[in-house]
């Protein structure tokens, strides 16, 4: 098949491609979607079942063990976790990976169908568990709203209005509001009056539920008109509340509300969540953009409504980004258009220099090409622009030159020669055509085990696999069809030409070079091979890790109070930590989240569940250079300024999140022993001296005060367990009356016993008085109570696949990667004696990366496979391929000694890089392999033409591997692609030698061709 001849005979059909690929991309850069992160699914769903009043053990054996039951029957579940804390089962549900986004929706109606039916099996009191399936999704436009000088009510009303706003944005999905502050009306009665009355709790609370829900009156017609008739409809004002009237029990004396109660709007005892903006209250607006939208336009969009919004709300309110994905996005892709230029203008002006202007014309045109038509290919595949996309078209800059490079070198030199373009173009593609396809798909294929991967990760990272293989797949069309038309139009015959072979002064020098290392191929080869095994020696001292931190100009501070510290003193902390924090240099702003972790702003972190001694500070600064040293500082004076709480600051990462660096699990049926396994590993990491951030989630036992109910007396006086529980909770936190709404907020009505000042909380408790609904009277609580005991109880039981499980966290040391800490720690915590039934894991880094190397693993053996296959095929003999695969493993000694020149970890990116770069060699191995049989097919003794074949290849190789490392250069300041971008760097440097140098020896030596005489 003559394709060269094709294009030229028909041009147009090329131009009319090429001007489909140019305005289609052109189109797809404006239309395309932007994302700051590629589109992931995280399987996991809440299960989250309420069960007041039941201690963490009773919620772990009565609803939480049932409810694991239920789910572990479903076939598609890979993992089941949960946390059991008094009230409150917290399931986490993680599915099999394999499994499509678009089959979640079904397997999600499944756990539904399979937790209702055994809802009918849980104790009394408990509610019916929620499946919460919006876990993972991402807010990416994240607002902070502040007004220091309005009430809670009137931030609310605020929040509601913009919110309102913001859902009519096109693009906008969803907008969530979080930290607004609860309120109630609060009923404050007097106990003594109370009693002296003889009105007990139900009554009251049924005097409240009748008087504040709507009433139908049914309807009247008259002369044919229907009249719907109304009853006083209830207002929602407090006064209304406090006129309502009821009948003394035993008289006909009436009464109302405000004799026997005082009612009040406050803010509620105890806040689910509290949110904290530069040091003023705040409530959050999250903001997520529709599927396959440009978060880039959504997000200008957003902008413009909030600044006109905010001119319509009163002066003083203010609505900050505390992460703006839009603009990052923006950045991001600007920041791609400038590498993108950079790279062509590299590859442009390496070519001119080296082969001149015509081919750096010819190249640069269908690099361009390559590029807007990858594109629009992406666009039209539903692929967005992200980080990884961007990177790939970035990473795959230098590899889209080779094809063209081969053909318009080889184009160039017969035309040198004297041959025609015509004829030039038709024999160099004829030549190579099927070299170069099988090169190019065992390009791809080396990036295969991304594409086949059903890993988190892998999926992270399927736009890398998507996008290198599209651009290859085009350079190699474009290559055999656009690079013969633009070398007819600028090669030009030399009218002096002999019509032999045209080798440069420099070509003869390598020729020269590589006879006398040809002589000496066995001396050649063992030096490769000691080389080659050094450098295997030496991987050893390269760092390990597996993705590297964000470059984004923030970290978390999180904050551990004591486990039994109320919500309200861990805010009053966090107040006065903020501005320690805030008053650093280079600190920009600092948003606070207390009782729970932040939305999830952005794809990578995951929000930390609620607890009222949780807090969490995103610090924002000027320059993520300054990161490193705020920690530092940070976690020494955060402390000494708290020395109760616990702080663990950290990162942000790239990547999938795997909470703390070193993770050690102790698993078991007993609480007890799974505390003191943990205790002595905690001991062995903080001995070890370089450790930081050691703790265990589990967390410290809560402290407890038992009210003693006394069955035999309370049976005597005709009292409840209900009875005495309502008088508990109205003498602490409020009983309960009802709710009353107010538009679309509810707010609640509690009773509260009226506040004495000589009465402490545990005296108002003891002095209580009980109603006793079977004798219709009040007795005294110490009647029915043995009195009032502190005690202790586990709050917060964790469980991995049913099993009672403890796990200890640690974060490496400054400077240190996580594989290198868990190595040194690891003699000594898996010396810790497990008793029977217990056993012990690693979690964190190791666990995460195993996982995703594991499932990386399993596509690599099909894409070798077809690596191997295609190499066969393309020779039809075993020795060339056998040549091939043995310089593959020696591209090591180039990564080993790059990694250790620039002090790098070798992580999953590393990994990545490390595959694509047996591609490159093994493509560099085909070409070169192809051109000495061609050459001995023709004719040439087999001596020479492996001197001159591999002197033919030497400038395109070459020039591949410049244009390739030049290409990279740009990545280097990218945290995330910074060690792929080495690795291919230093590796692709010595395949350019190994190429040129071990495949010649190598081809000899199977070939017996002796270069001694």
């Amino acid at each position: 098949m003559d394709i060269a001849k094709y294009s030229l005979r028909f041009p147009t059909n090329v131009w009319l491609m090429v001007l489909i690929f140019m305005l289609g991309g052109v189109i797809a850069l404006s239309k395309i979607g932007r994302l700051e992160d590629p589109p992931f699914t995280i399987k996991q769903v809440k299960v989250i079942t309420q069960y007041p009043g039941a201690s963490a053990h009773q919620v772990e054996q009565e609803v939480t063990e049932l409810l694991e039951t239920t789910i572990q029957q479903m076939s598609q579940l890979r993992r089941v976790t949960s946390v059991s804390a008094p009230g409150r089962s917290d399931i986490t549900v993680e599915v099999e990976r394999n499994f499509d986004g678009s089959e979640l929706p079904q397997i999600w109606d499944e756990l539904r169908k399979r937790l209702h039916d055994v809802q009918g099996n849980l104790p009394p009191g408990t509610q019916a568990p929620v499946v919460y399936d919006d876990f993972g999704e991402v807010f990416g436009l994240y607002y902070a709203l502040t007004a220091p000088e309005f009430s809670a009510t009137e931030l609310r009303h605020f929040a509601k209005q913009i919110r309102r706003e913001l859902l009519m944005v096109e693009g906008v999905a969803k907008v969530q509001v979080s930290g607004i502050r609860q309120e109630q009306i609060t009923a404050y009665i007097d106990p003594y009056r109370l009693a002296s009355l003889g009105v007990s709790f139900p009554q009251i609370a049924q005097l409240f539920s009748e008087n504040i829900r709507p009433f139908n009156g049914g309807r009247v017609e008259i002369d044919g008109k229907q009249l719907r008739v109304l009853v006083d409809e209830p207002s929602s004002q407090v006064d209304a509340l406090e006129n309502i009237s009821m009948v003394v029990p035993g008289t006909n004396r009436t009464i109302k509300v405000s004799d026997v109660a005082t009612l009040k709007v406050e803010p509620a005892d105890i806040q689910p969540a509290y949110m904290r903006h530069q040091g003023n209250e705040a409530v959050t607006l999250a903001v997520s953009a529709q599927s396959g939208v440009n978060i880039v336009d959504v997000g200008h969009n957003v902008r413009e409504k909030i600044e006109q919004v905010i001119t319509q709300l009163p002066a003083g309110i203010s609505l900050d980004a505390i992460y703006d994905q839009a603009s990052i996005v923006d950045e991001s892709v600007d920041g791609f258009i400038q590498n993108l230029v950079i790279s062509v203008a590299v590859v442009v002006l390496t070519l001119w220099v080296f082969m001149g202007w015509r081919s750096a014309v010819v190249v640069g045109t269908t690099l361009l090409v390559t590029v807007m038509g990858t594109v629009l290919i992406m666009w039209l595949m539903e692929l967005r622009l992200q980080r990884i996309s961007l990177g790939a078209l970035v990473i795959a800059m230098g590899m889209l030159v080779d094809n063209a490079i081969v053909i318009a070198e080889g184009m160039m030199m017969q035309v040198k020669r004297g041959e025609r373009p015509q004829s030039a173009a038709s024999f160099i593609v004829k030549r190579t055509q099927w070299p170069l396809l099988g090169a190019t798909i065992i390009g791809i294929a080396a990036f295969s085990g991304i594409g086949l991967s059903d890993d988190a990760t892998g999926e992270f990272l399927y736009s890398l696999f998507a996008v290198v293989m599209i651009s290859l797949l085009l350079s190699w069309v474009l290559a055999i069809t656009l690079v013969p038309i633009l070398g007819k139009w600028l090669y030009r015959p030399d009218d002096g030409a002999t019509g032999e072979e045209i080798v440069s002064p420099f070509q003869h020098k390598f020729i020269g070079v590589l006879r006398g290392i040809l002589k000496v191929r066995w001396v050649a080869l063992a030096g490769l091979l000691i080389v080659t095994v050094i450098a295997y020696g030496s991987f050893g001292m390269v760092k390990q890790g597996f993705f590297p931190p964000s470059n984004a100009p923030l970290f978390y501070i999180h904050y551990w109070g004591p486990q039994d510290t109320d919500i309200r003193a861990t805010e009053q902390a966090v107040r006065e930590l903020e501005q320690t924090v805030l008053g650093k240099d280079g600190v920009i702003a600092v948003s606070s989240f207390i009782g729970r972790g932040a939305d999830r702003f952005t794809l990578t972190y995951a929000p930390q569940q609620a607890n009222e001694s949780y807090a969490l500070m995103l610090v924002r600064v000027t320059d993520k250079a300054l990161i490193d040293d705020l920690i530092a500082a940070l976690r020494t004076e955060l402390p000494q300024q708290d020395q109760n709480a616990e702080f663990y600051l950290q990162r942000l990462q790239f990547g999938p999140g795997v909470g703390a660096k070193i993770g050690i699990r102790f698993s078991g049926p007993d609480g007890e022993v799974l505390r003191q396994l943990a205790a002595q590993a905690m001991d062995t990491l903080r001995a070890d001296g370089k450790l930081q951030d050691i703790r265990h989630d589990w967390r410290e036992p809560g402290l407890t005060l038992n009210t003693e109910f006394d069955e035999v007396a309370a049976g005597t006086a005709g009292v409840s367990r209900a009875d005495f529980r309502d008088t508990i909770e109205y003498a602490t936190n409020g009983l309960k009356l009802g709710q009353l709404y107010d538009g679309d907020y509810a707010y609640p009505i509690r009773a509260k016993m009226a506040a004495r000042a000589e009465l402490s909380q545990l005296d108002a408790i003891a002095n209580s008085q009980v109603w006793s609904s079977q004798q219709g009277r009040y007795v005294p609580f110490r009647q029915i109570s043995a009195g009032l005991t502190l005690g202790s109880e586990e709050v917060q039981i964790q469980r991995r696949n049913r099993v009672p499980t403890i796990t200890v966290w640690a974060e490496p040391g400054a400077g240190e990667t996580a594989s290198k800490a868990r190595l040194r720690i690891l003699p000594a915590i898996e010396s810790i004696p497990l008793p029977v039934g217990y056993k012990l894991e690693w979690g964190g880094e190791f666990e995460s990366s195993g996982d995703a190397q594991k499932a990386l693993g399993q596509g690599l053996p099909a894409g070798f496979l077809v690596m191997f296959i295609v190499s066969v095929l393309l020779f039809g003999r075993a020795c060339q391929p056998l040549i091939i695969w043995a310089v593959v493993p020696m591209a090591v000694v180039g990564v080993v000694a790059g990694l250790l020149a620039t002090d790098m970890a070798f992580g999953f990116m590393s990994l990545l890089g490390f595959l694509s770069l047996f591609g490159m060699l093994i493509k560099n191995a085909i070409v070169l392999l192809e051109e000495i049989d061609l050459q001995v097919e023709e004719g040439k003794p087999i001596h020479d033409a492996i001197l001159d074949a591999t002197a033919s290849r030497l400038r395109p190789v070459a020039l591949a591997a410049v244009t390739t490392i030049l290409g990279m250069a740009p990545l280097l300041t990218d945290a995330f692609f910074a060690d792929m971008s080495v690795t291919i760097m230093g590796g692709l440097t010595f395949a350019t030698i190994l190429t040129l140098v071990a495949v010649p020896v190598l081809y000899s030596l199977l070939f017996k061709v002796s270069y001694r005489k």
